[in-house]
């Protein structure tokens, strides 16, 4: 479906495929009533998002069993085509035997250095997403990318 002459909204299906695509994404969670986001790499597994954090704001969160965004995209400058999936959901902390948490973090190491042995899941309760979609009558075709990649009308 085409909304805002560019903008496709995705099927949760679809939404739920790029997810399954991307290895990092960024978490959004509350800190004294501010708004905080933070890049973590990750894994979608049984339809859930699951990431291994240490002690602090996102361990915090998924003790409180709080309610977060998750949010993935991928754009690309050259051709200005990409999508954006968010996932909001409640993060818990996942307890489990040390056999099995051996076995993900195989699957799920994190990117920066230091022990991370908490493991989050965001359970999703909604999840939708958006794609760009081009102008087919050739519009985009008058336009002129600067330097940093914006956008302007050719004179």
């Amino acid at each position: 479906m085409l909304v805002d002459e560019g903008l496709e909204i995705l099927r949760e299906e679809d939404a739920r495929a790029l997810l399954a695509r991307q290895t990092v994404g960024r978490l959004g969670i509350t800190m004294g009533a501010m708004p905080a986001i933070f890049p973590v790499n990750y894994l979608w597994l049984d339809d859930t998002i699951l990431f291994r954090t240490s002690p602090g704001s996102k361990l915090s969160a998924a003790v409180a069993n709080n309610v977060v965004a998750f949010e993935v995209d991928d754009f690309d400058g050259r051709d200005r085509s990409g999508w954006s999936v968010l996932l909001v959901g409640r993060a818990t902390v996942v307890q489990l035997p040390d056999a099995a948490f051996t076995e993900l973090a195989r699957r799920l190491t994190p990117y920066v250095d230091g022990t991370r042995n908490a493991l989050v899941r965001i359970e999703p309760g909604h999840i939708s997403g958006r794609r760009i979609v081009h102008d087919r009558l050739g519009l985009s075709a008058e336009l002129d990318a600067d330097e940093h990649g914006i956008q302007r009308r050719r004179s």
